[in-house]
């Protein structure tokens, strides 16, 4: 077992490495873009959006990964409270801003407006978030029950009924309802891209290999994203469900979960990476 814990600890830590460099890779790029042309795309935007929540995201989840294994120090209330909070607070953005981005792809005219909602999905989740500041507290021996966070330090205290409605409510309709739109743009872009495609090739018929424009390669790595990241979150819910349902607190079976639920924040700046590889290269050069 100690050999296993040992195989998930460093893979975890690997997780955290790679996507932390990767996504301030991404987001020192888009800074770098903006102070020079002054101004982004407003999907360019999203994504630099994108990249700084995964960093803060990815930081939390390497505080907690320590924790979950055992720390030398045990955290106090305030040190539980901040940490989970902020990574359920930037899980819950990392979420509708992919939902934001790939409404943002669909829509190109609406994309100023889909900006203003942002600070809006911060109130939103911060909202939701705010049921954390509340229920965690630091537990040094961790012996009950605990449904959504248990690291060695820390648990969630039992809430009333009335606030764990309201938590759940929201946290239902953040979850289901914006991946079941996110799944829905995602299809659509399939739809738009066949037809797109079809109708190139009935416009070049003497080309037998039209090429793609880079709107048709950014809705593909869009789509990708959307795809993987809809998929991910999915097994990512069954997992925390059967882990809830089994009364599961195994430090190994907790980390696992997290390793699952973030490999959308650290896969997903790799994939934009390669698409603006050589404008990347040229910015570090």
């Amino acid at each position: 077992h100690s050999d296993s814990t040992k195989i998930i600890v460093n893979i975890s830590f690997f997780e955290v490495g790679i996507g932390i460099t990767a996504n301030t890779t991404l987001l020192f790029f888009h800074v770098h873009t903006f102070l020079l042309k002054h101004r982004l795309k407003p999907t360019d935007l999203l994504i630099g959006h994108l990249a700084l929540i995964h960093i803060v995201m990815l930081l939390t989840m390497g505080f907690m990964a320590t924790d979950i294994f055992g720390s030398q120090k045990i955290w106090d209330d305030i040190k539980c409270k901040s940490v989970i909070s902020l990574y359920k607070l930037m899980r819950g953005l990392s979420i509708c801003t992919v939902y934001l981005l790939s409404v943002t792809q669909l829509k190109h005219k609406l994309s100023l407006h889909n900006l203003y909602c942002i600070p809006i999905l911060w109130v939103f989740n911060m909202t939701i978030s705010g049921y954390f500041l509340i229920s965690v507290i630091a537990t040094p021996n961790v012996t009950a029950l605990h449904l959504l966070f248990v690291t060695e330090s820390c648990s969630l205290s039992p809430m009333s009924y009335f606030l764990g409605y309201i938590y759940s409510a929201l946290a239902t309709f953040q979850g289901v309802f914006l991946m079941g739109l996110t799944a829905l743009s995602s299809g659509y872009m399939v739809v738009l891209l066949y037809g797109h495609k079809r109708q190139s090739q009935h416009l070049h018929s003497t080309n037998l290999s039209p090429k793609a424009s880079p709107e048709e390669r950014a809705t593909h790595t869009i789509l990708l994203l959307m795809s993987f990241f809809v998929v991910t979150y999915f097994w990512d819910f069954i997992f925390s469900s059967s882990s809830t349902m089994m009364w599961n607190n195994d430090p190994v079976h907790l980390c696992l979960q997290m390793l699952l639920g973030n490999g959308y924040a650290t896969i997903s700046p790799l994939v934009l990476i390669n698409r603006e590889k050589t404008q990347i290269i040229r910015v570090l050069k």
